[in-house]
């Protein structure tokens, strides 16, 4: 037996479904696995540019710097 499922629309075999839904979980982790990549090369980036020090840094001197950082990106968009 051969169950259909509607998608926007569209017929598709129960398989051919499952197969989509598989292909679309990997590719959400592979963005969640590149977005991650890249917010860990920006913190590195930052660190190394403003010469810290990652063995003393604390969470609350992290958030602070994000803070900034975020402030000074959003008034320098905000001049454009």
């Amino acid at each position: 037996m051969i169950i259909f499922n509607t998608i926007g629309g569209i017929i598709m075999p129960q398989s051919n479904l499952e197969k989509q839904e598989a292909k679309l979980k990997q590719l959400n982790q592979k963005i969640k696995a590149e977005k991650n990549k890249i917010e860990q090369n920006l913190g590195k980036q930052i660190i190394r540019s403003a010469n810290l020090d990652y063995g003393t840094l604390t969470t609350p001197q992290i958030k602070m710097i994000a803070k900034k950082v975020a402030a000074f990106l959003n008034q320098a968009q905000n001049n454009r």
